[in-house]
C-alpha cells in the first residue's frame, strides 16, 4: 500500500460507489444505485484505489469483498455520508421553518393566550426546533429586541424606545381581572364595586405596571382614592401564594386568571365580577428592520398570527 503523502480528497460520489458495492456486492447494482453506468462505475472504482494506493475490493466470481483497506475506507466512508445526509436535512429544516432556533418574548397575557399554542403548533411540525419563549415587561422586552438578542415580542411601546427601529404589527388590548381565593368574602357577591374593594388588601406589580396602573386609573375614573394596603410583588407566583392565603386582591390579565380558574388546573381562585371592565393599552408584535426573521422565526409568526392575535389597526402611539 503506497499512499501518497499529500492530502487524501475523496468526493462524496466515491464515497457513495464505495458504500454500494460494499451494501450489493455487485459493481452492476451499486453503479445503478447511484445513477452511472457500470463502465463509469468502473472507471471511478479505479481511479479511487489509484488516489488511496491499494485495492479496495476482492473481485471474486460471486460478488466484490472489501480488502482490509476497503474496510477502513468504509468506516469512515458512512459516517461522512451519514453526517452529509444530516447536514442535508437540517439545512432543509432550517430553509423551511423547521429546524433552528428562535428567542421571542411576550407580556403575560398574549403570552398565555396566543404564544402557547403557537409553540405548540410549531413543535407538532418541527420536534427539533429550538424555541426561547420568555415572560417579561415591556421594557426588558424592548431591551432585549434593541439589542438583537430576540426574535420579535409583544410588547408594549414605551417612549424611550424609537419606534422607528421596529417593524410593527397592532395587536389587541387587555382586560384585567380582580382575582381572589375561592372563599374570598366577596366571592358571593353578583357585581362588587370599586368602592366595595378598596378597603381590602391588595397584591399587585410594581407602579408603573400597566396591569398596576389600569387599576388604579378605574378608582380614580370613580373619584376613589386607590387603595392603601397594598404589597409590591412582580412575582406571579408570589402573588397566588399570598392570595390562597389572605384576603387580597390581585389584578391579573384576563388570559392568567382563565387558565387558574378553569380545567384542567382549578387551582383555587375565582375573579370577582365588576360592573365595568378594566382594559390596559394595546399591545403589538414587533421585531427589528434590521435583522430579517429567520424561517423559524417567520413560522412561528405566522402560526401567532394565525391564533387570532391581531387586532384591528390603530395609530402608534405617540403618532409614529
Amino acid at each position: 500500500m503506497s499512499l501518497s503523502k499529500s492530502r487524501l480528497m475523496l468526493k462524496t460520489g466515491q464515497l457513495r460507489l464505495i458504500h454500494e458495492i460494499a451494501e450489493s456486492g455487485q459493481l452492476q447494482l451499486a453503479a445503478e444505485t447511484v445513477g452511472m453506468t457500470q463502465p463509469a462505475a468502473s472507471r471511478m472504482l479505479a481511479e479511487t484505489e489509484r488516489q488511496i494506493g491499494t485495492p479496495l475490493f476482492f473481485r471474486l466470481p460471486k460478488g466484490m469483498e472489501p480488502t482490509e483497506a476497503g474496510l477502513a475506507v468504509l468506516r469512515r466512508a458512512r459516517v461522512i455520508l451519514r453526517e452529509m445526509g444530516s447536514m442535508a436535512t437540517e439545512l432543509r429544516n432550517l430553509s423551511d421553518g423547521h429546524g433552528g432556533s428562535v428567542r421571542v418574548g411576550a407580556v403575560t397575557g398574549p403570552a398565555v393566550r396566543y404564544l402557547v399554542t403557537a409553540v405548540r403548533e410549531v413543535k407538532e411540525a418541527a420536534p427539533t426546533a429550538d424555541i426561547t419563549v420568555d415572560v417579561l415587561p415591556s421594557r426588558d422586552l424592548l431591551t432585549h429586541l434593541a439589542a438583537g438578542e430576540m426574535d420579535f415580542v409583544l410588547a408594549r411601546i414605551l417612549p424611550e424606545f424609537d419606534s422607528r427601529d421596529f417593524n410593527i404589527l397592532p395587536l389587541q388590548d387587555e382586560k384585567v381581572a380582580l382575582m381572589v381565593r375561592l372563599g374570598h368574602p366577596l366571592s358571593r357577591a353578583p357585581v362588587v364595586t370599586l368602592a366595595e374593594l378598596q378597603t381590602y388588601e391588595w397584591i399587585m406589580q410594581q407602579r408603573g405596571a400597566p396591569i398596576r396602573e389600569a387599576a388604579l386609573a378605574a378608582f380614580a375614573a370613580l373619584g376613589l382614592s386607590e387603595p392603601a394596603n397594598v404589597v409590591n410583588s412582580p412575582s406571579t407566583l408570589l402573588t397566588l401564594a399570598y392570595l390562597a392565603q389572605s384576603d387580597a386582591i390581585a389584578p391579573l390579565s384576563d388570559e392568567v386568571a382563565e387558565l387558574l380558574i378553569r380545567p384542567p388546573l382549578n387551582a383555587g381562585f375565582l375573579v370577582l365580577p365588576t360592573a365595568n371592565d378594566i382594559r390596559v393599552s394595546r399591545y403589538y408584535l414587533l421585531d427589528l428592520k434590521r435583522r430579517p426573521l429567520s424561517p423559524l422565526a417567520l413560522h412561528l409568526r405566522e402560526r401567532l398570527l394565525a391564533g387570532g392575535v391581531a387586532g384591528a389597526s390603530q395609530p402608534l402611539p405617540g403618532g409614529r
